[in-house]
């Protein structure tokens, strides 16, 4: 385990202290360094913690900030695995009793980088939040380092990459585990998730993440490390500032000229509204008024709809649809027959493209607050092994009416219901992450994968999304989510017309 030590509160640091001492698992090293610090009161600990032999202490000669503290302990740590813990933060007693438990199972000789829930408390100890994090996943992981603590890394990876890099200071451990997990995903090694509450982050002004002078410093480092990781991997985006400190957006670029189907599959239901309308006529409004004034050439409007629908009927969709649209009737002899994947694949047979957007009526897309709303789903849609990428959808009051189902060993609360933009522990809202299912009323999709599992998609928009998403997670592909692609159900479908 290793500590880099700067003055902090002798409270907090005692508490540090006496956590390690404590642990029910006895056989561990703890390397402290101490970079300059100036208060008497930590430096007699300091000297009173080196009386333990398990504990290894060294003082540089000049400060030389987080990162270089950091290296100086690595470098006299001999253990095969690296505990990463702050001096100011501390473990419950049977944290490294459960890593290692989890560590020496068959399973865990696969396993490269650990990383345990954390337990949020006040200055005075009192637990304020509990962190319950996610499985592994890369795509929030360059949105947010969110496994932050407890984390536990191989020895020999961490050797491999060089150790912490100098430049880093505030985002080092976002920078460091970026590296690792780049070197152990192409060394087909694993990244574990314990669920349990091993480590107490405390919140008080002298952390890093807290202190306003180096917040700053540490979110730009942060960003930078996050797009030298998009660059190694041949991510060609721009890694900008998210909408809270420490979030990160990567904004993918979508080649140009690349062929884009959006689809709107339609029974042609009709709105809740009077006088009455079809439900599909506020959808195909909205991305009118997008693509007159934005759609990339290559990106086709259609609407896939029954072809044995009423003559009347499919007249009120004539009337709407402008040289924009593309209107391809769906073969069927009666309306049992239409369903939306039929519908999707049909457009998608009569105009091909290498992304699918799948849109239901009545969604409306809010250009006015996700601009780059297309980009954000084609690019991810096209990311390494992407499967379905779904959309945020709201109501017209900014109330979540879908943001991603199913996250596994997770949260016990949906995230449907909140206000849009809402904070959480983990800023669900806020960022792009995996996810188990998506809906497929606002979705995109390679083609070949919609090629492969478009059988799968079964039912109506949401049930067809989660089994179209089951079936991709199934065979090894990631479901996706932006928060950066925002449709909102503007009408209530009625039953069909016809």
């Amino acid at each position: 385990m290793i500590t880099p030590v700067f003055d902090p509160p002798l409270g907090a640091f005692l508490a540090c202290v006496n956590s390690v001492r404590a642990q029910s698992f006895t056989e561990w090293e703890w390397c402290l360094v101490d970079d300059c610090s100036t208060r008497p009161e930590v430096l007699a600990e300091l000297v009173e913690a080196a009386t333990d032999p398990r504990i290894h202490v060294i003082h540089r000669a000049r400060n030389g900030g987080i990162v270089a503290a950091s290296n100086d302990a690595l470098a006299i740590a001999t253990g095969e695995f690296v505990a990463l813990l702050d001096h100011d933060d501390a473990l419950v007693p049977d944290a490294f009793a459960s890593v290692i438990a989890a560590l020496d199972s068959e399973a865990g000789a696969e396993v490269d980088y650990l990383y345990t829930d954390e337990a949020h408390v006040l200055a005075d100890g009192r637990e304020s939040a509990h962190f319950l994090k996610p499985d592994w996943s890369p795509e929030r992981f360059r949105s947010s380092m969110y496994t932050c603590h407890l984390s536990v890394l191989r020895r020999s990876v961490v050797d491999r990459i060089g150790g912490f890099r100098t430049g880093f200071d505030g985002s080092q451990d976002h920078d460091l585990i970026l590296r690792a997990t780049e070197a152990i995903a192409a060394a087909g090694r694993r990244v574990l998730h314990l669920p349990i509450l091993a480590y107490h982050w405390r919140n008080i002004a002298s952390s890093v993440s807290r202190d306003s002078t180096t917040l700053s410093k540490a979110v730009l480092n942060g960003q930078r490390a996050v797009q030298e990781h998009c660059d190694r991997l041949g991510i060609d985006a721009d890694v900008v500032h998210g909408p809270v400190a420490g979030c990160y957006r990567v904004a993918r670029h979508i080649p140009p000229g690349l062929p884009i189907t959006i689809a709107i599959a339609t029974r042609l239901e009709g709105a809740a509204i009077r006088p009455f309308r079809l439900a599909v006529i506020d959808t195909m409004r909205s991305l009118s008024a997008w693509a007159l004034a934005n759609a990339p050439a290559d990106v086709r409007l259609v609407v896939a709809y029954p072809a044995s629908a009423p003559s009347e009927v499919v007249h009120l969709l004539l009337d709407e649809a402008g040289p924009e649209w593309h209107l391809v009737p769906v073969p069927g002899d009666v309306p049992g027959d239409w369903t939306v994947a039929t519908a999707l694949d049909r457009a998608l047979l009569m105009y091909p493209a290498d992304v699918l957007v799948s849109v239901a009526p009545g969604m409306v897309i809010r250009a006015d607050r996700t601009p780059d709303w297309l980009s954000s789903l084609v690019g991810l849609a096209r990311s390494d092994g992407a499967g379905l990428v779904g959309a945020m959808i709201a109501d017209r009051h900014d109330v979540v009416l879908h943001a991603g189902w199913d996250i596994p060993n997770y949260r016990w609360y949906d995230l449907d219901g909140l206000q849009v933009g809402s904070t959480t522990s983990g800023n669900d809202l806020l960022i792009e992450r995996e996810c188990t299912q998506v809906s497929l009323a606002a979705a995109a999709i390679a083609f070949p994968q919609w090629r492969e599992f478009r059988a799968r998609a079964v039912g109506d928009w949401h049930d067809a999304g989660r089994s179209l998403s089951h079936a991709l997670v199934d065979a090894g592909a990631r479901t996706l989510w932006t928060p950066y692609a925002r449709f909102d159900q503007a009408v209530t479908i009625t039953p069909s017309v016809w």
